[in-house]
């Protein structure tokens, strides 16, 4: 149980109007049972003065693959490699340093390079150290022959893409151990997002499900809330341990919850495998000109009816704009509930069935900062289709922020920022006609939480500074919100950090 003192409300519906004088809330089992103005301290409450801070619903992340954000401080940054020279040089420097390790990169972005690598380039720098260099997307990965080899793939002088890199990927422990995915590992993630008032995670991670989280979650991981996704290859066993979306996990307590089916539909744009309607501007370089589907239609129809009629939700990834329209098409013709991954190419017509159909569109507003080039350079004039918030807000649709750690960094300031400013540099905002207000953006973090008031979740936080203030420009303002201060974070009333 907590009472904070002297805190001011962050409105965030629309129509919400923040009281002028700052008040005090009392927290009590799990949920806010009191606001107002000198409010008795029930016996035995800790009290906190928030002394005039902001205070408003703690942050989600909507979209987080943890186990591989919980291992990219640990990887080879790739992220300034602007070509395959620059990446095997850094390649042949770790090797160099660290001999008998593997190498694991991340973060490399090819799709803007001038041309495709080879397998033989990486092996000319490496010898008999494994190699896997996974892009910046999570969509492919550029191995060296032995690391081909131990990961039981047919030896080529490509990279590896899509479902037969995702199978692959759930055997890297076989390379490099699990140490880095500890509970202990696990809970240091944690810490760091409570610093930054995330109170609760969708994980969408590759793993093994539900024994991997009652495990963790009993061995000091019980910090934030989590919603655990699973797959189409574990679906079965989620429908045969009876579980739906929002049960809470055998042996844990309601924080650990049942999330949805995850589904990729479609591939992503820097690996030039997102499904759209029309070819990519240097569609003379690929094997599918437009992309291509993960899935037939009937095999989507078929993952999505079975989840339905088990309870789940499903969390559909679709990136291009064909693969949008499929995905909406499938959940219309199933009754499925749930959302649009990403959904980072839309048409028009498709946002305004998304509304009608009251499907959530998962947004990870920090990608338009690293795709913001490659998109002008292969999508043309789609640009002005692309990260359309303004038109899903405008339009009725549910906009959920996320990260899709370690893709961007988990961090919920640089998600808002993002929405609020869209760029990352000198320039002016790319597409500042999609642009969403402060209120707006911080509105889609925090888990569909109206202004706290009595019956809100006791998950919390107190800022330095007001989330809603108007610097004049929207640079200003992003710059502001990218830099937001957490004075404390409370998740079910307890407090899970302080800098107070």
């Amino acid at each position: 149980m907590t009472m904070i003192r002297n805190a001011r409300l962050v409105p965030l519906a629309p129509g919400e109007v923040a009281p002028d004088q700052p008040l005090d809330v009392l927290v009590e089992g799990g949920s806010v049972t009191a606001v107002g103005t000198a409010l008795d301290r029930p016996a035995g409450v800790e009290e906190i003065d928030a002394a005039g801070r902001w205070i408003a619903p703690g942050l989600w992340d909507q979209h987080v693959h943890l186990a591989q954000w919980t291992l990219a401080s640990q990887r080879l940054d790739l992220a300034f490699a602007r070509s395959p020279e620059d990446a095997t040089r850094m390649v042949a420097e770790r090797v160099a340093e660290y001999p008998e390790l593997p190498v694991i990169g991340w973060g490399h972005r090819s799709g803007g390079w001038e041309r495709d690598v080879t397998v033989s380039e990486l092996d000319a720098v490496s010898g008999d150290t494994p190699v896997v260099l996974i892009s910046g997307d999570g969509h492919h990965a550029w191995l060296n022959t032995i690391a081909l080899m131990h990961l039981a793939m047919p030896v080529r002088d490509s990279v590896v893409r899509e479902a037969e890199w995702f199978a692959a990927y759930a055997r890297l422990s076989t390379l490099v151990g699990d140490d880095g995915t500890s509970p202990e590992a696990y809970r240091r993630t944690l810490d760091h997002a409570a610093t930054m008032g995330v109170v609760g995670i969708v994980d969408f991670e590759f793993s093994g499900g539900v024994p991997e989280w009652q495990h963790r979650w009993a061995n000091g991981c019980d910090l934030l809330s989590i919603r655990m996704a699973t797959y189409a290859d574990t679906l079965e066993d989620i429908i045969g341990r009876g579980l739906r979306t929002g049960d809470a996990l055998p042996g844990c307590d309601d924080r650990l919850t049942m999330g949805p089916l995850k589904i990729i539909s479609d591939g992503s744009l820097n690996t030039r495998t997102a499904w759209c309607c029309q070819p990519y501007a240097d569609a003379h370089r690929l094997e599918y000109p437009c992309g291509q589907p993960n899935l037939s239609g009937a095999e989507l129809r078929t993952l999505l009816a079975r989840a339905h009629a088990s309870g789940l939700e499903i969390a559909t990834h679709a990136i291009g704009d064909a693969a949008v329209a499929e995905a909406l098409a499938s959940y219309a013709d199933t009754g499925a509930r749930g959302s649009i991954e990403h959904a980072q190419l839309v048409g028009r017509d498709d946002v305004r069935e998304m509304a009608r159909l009251g499907i959530r569109a998962s947004i990870q507003p920090a990608h338009l900062l690293d795709d913001r080039d490659l998109t002008e350079k292969i999508w043309g004039d789609r640009s002005a289709r692309s990260f359309a918030f303004r038109w899903m807000l405008d339009d009725g649709v549910e906009l959920a922020m996320g990260s899709d750690a370690p893709v961007s960094p988990l961090d919920p300031w640089l998600a808002v920022s993002s929405a609020v400013h869209r760029s990352a540099d000198e320039r002016v905002a790319w597409h500042p006609e999609h642009a969403l207000t402060p209120r707006e953006a911080l509105a889609a973090s925090v888990d569909g939480q109206p202004m706290v008031r009595v019956g809100s979740r006791g998950d919390l936080v107190l800022l330095d500074a007001d989330p809603l203030a108007d610097l004049g420009d929207s640079a200003k303002t992003g710059a502001a919100l990218r830099d937001m201060s957490v004075a404390l974070t409370l998740v079910a009333g307890a407090t899970v950090h302080s800098a107070l």
